[in-house]
């Protein structure tokens, strides 16, 4: 590469350098034609490798970066794609994709607080899609286990203590007391 000639993401202005080797051909709207087609086609990670390049030349694009938070998802990079949603969403509080694709990824990294922050953003923006409000129902009902609102845990579950045991190892059940006997089965 010629000193003349700038690379793409080094202030190329999203003009890519042809011809080299392993980086594809076409500009940068090619490159999110086909990863945005590639996404379609249930191909997340090779989607994700031609949005990067894509993201990399032209940061400041909402589209370009919500695909790549799409392909990383669907490829499993969950925190990738967080930061790529929270970027979007942070350029544009009003977008209710964006605000989505945050709760949704914020719960698959275990942070149920901030997902059911986006989901009911992304909910009350768009109150008639039903996935956004499946998903919000989904992390609201796992804080909600968590906070012990359905009952006791269930077995191996943090925080459960096992039942007493007799001295024959069964396990005493709370009505053992008022029916004579333990663990002889459903009265």
């Amino acid at each position: 590469m010629s000193s003349g000639q700038e690379r793409v993401g080094e202030g190329g202005g999203g003009v890519p350098e042809r011809g080299g080797p392993g980086e594809p051909t076409g500009d940068v709207y090619d490159w999110y034609r086909r990863g945005v087609r590639l996404l379609a086609e249930k191909h997340p990670a090779a989607a994700e490798q031609l949005l990067v390049r894509a993201a990399a030349a032209e940061p400041h694009s909402h589209s370009i970066r919500e695909a790549l938070a799409r392909a990383q998802f669907d490829a499993g990079s969950y925190a990738a794609a967080l930061e790529n949603f929270r970027v979007v969403a942070t350029a544009d509080p009003s977008d209710d994709y964006a605000q989505f694709g945050w709760g949704v990824s914020a719960a698959r990294l275990g942070d149920f607080e901030a997902s059911a922050k986006h989901l009911a953003l992304a909910v009350a923006m768009s109150p008639e899609t039903a996935h956004y409000r499946a998903a919000l129902r989904q992390t609201r009902a796992t804080l909600a286990a968590r906070a012990g609102a359905y009952g006791p845990l269930l077995p191996g579950a943090p925080g459960y203590l096992e039942p007493p045991r007799q001295a024959d190892g069964a396990t005493t059940r709370p009505d053992d007391a008022d029916s004579g006997g333990a663990g002889e089965g459903p009265a």
